[in-house]
């Protein structure tokens, strides 16, 4: 009878430490998913619009959001 409370004891300690390990996981998890990463805008020249830098067409006056606007601005 001894045996068999501490076997249900550990059983009981060592589902409470996985349950407690994959919410720590989870929780991890969702953050990482939650977290969006911020990108730098900049402003286009000719229209105002703001574009990512990634996006931006730069030329010598600045950045554009297209070609077009860089060539109507830049020859």
């Amino acid at each position: 009878m001894r045996f068999l409370l501490i076997f249900l004891v550990v059983l009981v300690a060592a589902w409470r430490w996985r349950t407690w390990r994959e919410s720590l996981q989870r929780d991890k998890a969702a953050a990482a998913r939650k977290a969006p990463t911020m990108t730098e805008m900049v402003l286009c020249s000719y229209c105002g619009v703001h574009v990512p830098v990634n996006d931006a067409v730069i030329g010598i006056k600045g950045s554009y959001c297209s070609t077009a606007h860089r060539l109507a601005v830049e020859p």
